[in-house]
């Protein structure tokens, strides 16, 4: 299974980590380079992509660090810009960006809505608007955008702009499968659910008592126990990448750990069955 991507060159937006550790796109990024792909690291914080980048060079792949912020059009046509002039083509799109802010319809103000409709929605739609028409001369690509859990469902958090801009993103990414699929472009979604994450720690924390607490509260939401990793949500962006999933266009596909199957509470919802007779 190995060399999936194999003489392919993979864009990926938001391939730094927002922390110490292994966030989605850090991890996405290294795990396409292990598989064959030419990486181009684009990231907000150049130093987050330089991070990602020298790890990929580290085992011996090839990757190019570039800054850009996502919500900037002529940016992101540089990042393409460049991309092509380093690497020659585009063969994978990883729309990794996002980003969460608290406040319900009454707290937020209408900036900061803004904001998040820009960093979770229109980031994905300027890389795509940039990154198409390269696609389109090549006859072929893969898109992968990163949406959530929360395109589908309501947790506790009073997330309202990141819900509506990752439902917008899902529908997106269901419109690019229709529109291009004739031309050899598949487009799908990667909806992650409770994840451990360095973004976790640094935007959602402030909801629960401290660290630890949340992990536990996050952890007991998800029917397996436990909150996934970078790792999870990588492997099913390698995937959705590569010809194995040749038939597969227009998907918003739950990496949740079967959270997304639970009904009830609006932060999920999972009551654990009691152990049966004679096992607890």
């Amino acid at each position: 299974m190995a060399g999936r991507l194999a003489g392919r060159v993979a864009l990926v937006f938001g391939a730094g980590s927002s922390g110490p550790g292994w966030g989605n796109g850090k991890a996405t990024a290294v795990l396409f380079a292990r598989e064959g792909a030419r990486v181009a690291a684009a990231d907000l914080r150049p130093e987050a992509a330089q991070e990602t980048c020298s790890i990929i060079a580290g085992e011996g792949g090839e990757a190019a660090a570039i800054a850009a912020d996502v919500t900037d059009d002529e940016a992101v046509a540089a990042v393409v810009t460049e991309t092509l002039a380093r690497f020659g083509r585009i063969d994978v799109l990883h729309n990794n960006v996002g980003a969460t802010e608290m406040g319900d319809p009454v707290a937020l103000s209408a900036e900061r809505w803004r904001r998040q409709l820009e960093v979770n929605l229109t980031g994905a739609f300027l890389a795509c608007k940039h990154v198409l028409p390269v696609m389109l001369r090549q006859g072929k690509g893969a898109i992968v955008n990163v949406s959530s859990l929360a395109a589908e469902r309501i947790s506790a958090y009073p997330h309202f702009g990141y819900y509506a801009a990752k439902a917008g993103l899902n529908h997106f990414t269901r419109a690019l499968a229709v529109q291009y699929g004739a031309r050899g472009i598949r487009a799908n979604a990667i909806m992650p659910g409770v994840m451990d994450t360095p973004m976790i720690y640094a935007q959602i924390q402030s909801q629960h008592a401290d660290r630890e607490a949340m992990r536990r509260a996050r952890s007991r939401r998800c029917p397996m126990g436990r909150m996934g990793d970078a790792w999870d949500v990588a492997r099913a962006a390698l995937f959705l990448a590569s010809d194995e999933a040749g038939y597969i266009s227009g998907a918003c596909l739950p990496v949740d750990g079967g959270l997304s199957c639970c009904s009830g509470a609006p932060d999920g919802g999972f009551v654990p069955l009691p152990p049966a007779p004679g096992q607890g």
